[in-house]
């Protein structure tokens, strides 16, 4: 990998963790509810990446079931479960999304796994277990959120695989219109009442929802998407490791994430299952790559 290439990767990791730690921000801090601030960034994605819908890839349902796991369903429950756990412990649950791309791609597309790949998911599965459970204690709805936010986008990356090449600008595009159209009513019925938080917020709240939409969704995630068709899976995919370590630091400083022993050996249990598992990858989708943050 040239320099400036590893250059732009680092700063795309950079970038979905703050993310992160924004929309922590955003839904736990300022209270905006969650799928108003999902709904605001997909329309923002769909309005700056409309000269690409059209042609819509093909089959249209298939687009459009993959945006809305990836997109609107990834992020919705996303941000839900961040209003009531730290931006550090989604980081790490999140990692779930890796193996459960490559069990989602064993069960659908007829992939094959060696006893290093099976041995990283185990390691990656006790890892977050160990983070999101604690003997005694009930796991969190929060945690329980991010993990069905993991599950989301990871079968949306394997029903993806299955489609033809998509140009990154178009398949924003249709994230971005396909959230919208399931975000906006829901919100509507369900957090009406609540929009208020989002003006009480401010310009920071705008700042926000522009940073998460456009640098994020339409910056980052298509800088990526250029580096996937440059680049080996087996090279990029551990390099991104650096967004759940990031994440872990800004959320430390900006949010005031507090890191138990049991966090931190989950974490480290975690992280090294996620990078066997990337290490063997087989060209298999790289959650990380959709909608990580």
């Amino acid at each position: 990998m040239s320099l400036r290439d590893f250059v732009i990767l680092v700063g795309i990791c950079l970038i979905w963790a703050a993310n992160n730690v924004v929309s922590k921000l955003v839904v736990g801090m300022w209270q905006v509810p969650p799928l108003f601030y999902a709904a605001l960034r997909f329309a923002i994605v769909a309005l700056a990446t409309l000269p690409w819908l059209r042609p819509m890839p093909r089959p249209p349902w298939r687009i459009v079931l993959v945006g809305l796991l990836m997109g609107g369903g990834n992020f919705a429950l996303l941000f839900i479960g961040l209003q009531s756990i730290s931006p550090s412990e989604a980081a790490v649950v999140a990692q779930a999304g890796v193996p459960m791309t490559t069990l989602l791609s064993i069960a659908m597309l007829g992939e094959r796994i060696h006893w290093r790949r099976a041995l990283g998911i185990a390691l990656t599965l006790a890892g977050v277990l160990l983070v999101v459970w604690e003997p005694g204690i009930a796991v969190s709805a929060g945690m329980v959120t991010i993990l069905a936010a993991a599950f989301s986008g990871s079968l949306g990356a394997v029903l993806m695989k299955q489609m033809d090449e998509v140009a990154p600008l178009r398949f924003q595009a249709w994230v971005g219109m396909s959230s919208l159209a399931l975000l906006l009513p829901l919100s509507a019925l369900l957090e009406r009442q609540d929009w208020f938080h989002a003006a009480a917020a401010g310009w920071p709240f705008v700042g926000a929802v522009l940073f998460s939409a456009l640098v994020v969704s339409v910056l980052a995630h298509t800088a990526y998407y250029v580096l996937i068709q440059r680049y080996e899976a087996n090279l990029l995919s551990p390099l991104t490791l650096i967004t759940p370590l990031a994440t872990i630091g800004m959320g430390i400083a900006i949010t005031g994430d507090r890191l138990e022993t049991r966090t931190i050996a989950g974490s480290a249990i975690a992280l090294i299952g996620v990078l066997i598992v990337a290490l063997r990858r087989t060209g298999a989708p790289i959650p990380q790559a959709q909608e990580h943050s």
